[in-house]
């Protein structure tokens, strides 16, 4: 594990539309913003910001943090309700995993109740806005500080 706390936020498909899509659903933050908001929520920790439309760069994206973060934040949109290769790639994770959104799936529309990220995440954070990713932020912050303790009285 890397000696400063990295947090990698991942974020899938239609985000980099934030603040122009669909604003009652999603809120009038752009992608630009909530990635201040992440940076100012890490306290000092490295934030690895990423965002893609592409499933497969999704997947190497989860694989990379697999290497070098200490925490994953994860907005996989779409296909947080679609992607096993995705679930499958986050279970060779050992670091925690938060899974973050803005809008709350539960309460939309039928097909968003199921998420494939939900069994192998720590926590979610969803319904809150842009507000979800720093509580989601601040979460990782605090499980990769716990799992470093624990890894280092392991020792």
């Amino acid at each position: 594990m890397p000696e400063t706390l990295v947090i990698h936020v991942l974020n899938g498909p239609n985000l980099n539309l934030l603040g122009v899509r669909e604003p009652e659903v999603y809120g009038s933050d752009t992608l630009a913003e909530v990635q201040a908001l992440c940076e100012r929520a890490a306290e000092g920790a490295t934030v690895v910001f990423r965002q893609t439309n592409h499933e497969g760069e999704l997947i190497d994206q989860v694989q990379e943090a697999r290497e070098k973060a200490s925490a994953l934040v994860i907005n996989a949109a779409g296909y947080t309700h679609t992607s096993v290769a995705l679930l499958d790639a986050l279970r060779t994770l050992t670091i925690p995993i938060v899974e973050c959104h803005l809008s709350n799936p539960a309460a939309r529309e039928r097909f968003r109740h199921r998420s494939y990220i939900s069994p192998v995440a720590t926590g979610v954070v969803s319904g809150f806005g842009s507000f979800s990713y720093e509580l989601a932020v601040r979460a990782a912050l605090r499980l990769a500080q716990e799992h470093r303790a624990a890894a280092d009285r392991s020792v």
